[in-house]
């Protein structure tokens, strides 16, 4: 497990491109038959990619947590980008088509990711978060999270945002989790951006076309930065920090959150004049 601890505004202003990206740009997530782990101080939060091929791989524990298994004080959001798979949790069996979520609460001691099909592997994108009480294991799929289609394609932002973990869907201490989805011809997201300096934000980038990118725009409204993303890459947002993006063509991305406040609406806008 990778430990990056947090950066202030002020020296994230001065980073080269490669400071930027070894700090806040999470690569090589989706190994087979690997699951990878990065754990952020920003609201301590661990970002992870699982994704069984040929065997059965099981979410590992790891001596920075000091706990006895993972989930001992920690919850969990997992979402398959790939083909169909399953997630076992003690013994519980979770069945996850492609965009399909599954969250479960503290106390679950043994985890492990199955996918269906070798020549279609499931890819499971998590997010793991302290955790001071227990809530039900609970699974979503993408037709149950209540699509919502915004945006325009005059603004290259014909978009359609699945909420999955939040205060009106499935419940948790403070873990907020869902994904949204470009139409074709649209490569804006999160447009006019925001900040949230209650929360930190993690985006995780999918269905990016090998020849295509995603511009990651961060940094305080008035001194942004970018970052150059490809397909399943994340980038760790700061809570001071705007998060949006533009592709190359259109894409996906999941967005999550950890922190003091629960509510998915509340954000602080920045209008797209006050950009710098």
């Amino acid at each position: 497990m990778q430990v990056r601890f947090a950066n202030s505004s002020k020296e994230t202003a001065a980073m080269t491109t490669q400071e930027l990206r070894s700090n806040f740009l999470v690569e090589n997530l989706m190994v087979n038959d690997e699951v990878k782990l990065v754990y952020s101080h920003y609201d301590r939060i661990i970002i992870g990619g699982g994704k069984p091929v040929n065997k059965i791989v099981e979410l590992p524990n790891h001596p920075e947590l000091k706990a006895e298994y993972f989930l001992e004080r920690r919850e969990i959001g997992i979402i398959n980008v790939g083909g169909a798979g399953t997630v076992e949790a003690n013994g519980e069996s979770f069945w996850l088509n492609k965009l399909d979520c599954v969250y479960l609460g503290k106390g679950m001691q043994k985890v492990s990711f199955k996918t269906d099909d070798s020549s279609s592997p499931a890819t499971f994108y998590f997010l793991s978060v302290p955790a001071h009480a227990t809530h039900s294991n609970h699974l979503m799929k993408k037709e149950q999270a209540s699509p919502v289609t915004i945006g325009d394609t005059k603004t290259a932002n014909h978009r359609t945002i699945y909420k999955y973990i939040h205060a009106e869907g499935i419940k948790s201490c403070q873990l907020v989790m869902g994904l949204t989805v470009l139409g074709e011809g649209s490569v804006w997201n999160t447009m006019p951006a925001h900040t949230h300096t209650r929360r930190m934000e993690a985006y995780f980038y999918f269905d990016v076309q090998p020849d295509h990118r995603v511009i990651h725009l961060m940094g305080q409204p008035q001194e942004t930065r970018h970052l150059i993303v490809a397909n399943h890459e994340a980038i760790i947002s700061p809570p001071w920090s705007i998060h949006a993006g533009c592709g190359t063509a259109n894409y996906s991305f999941i967005w999550g959150m950890g922190g003091e406040n629960y509510t998915y609406t509340d954000m602080d806008a920045v209008a797209i004049a006050e950009l710098r």
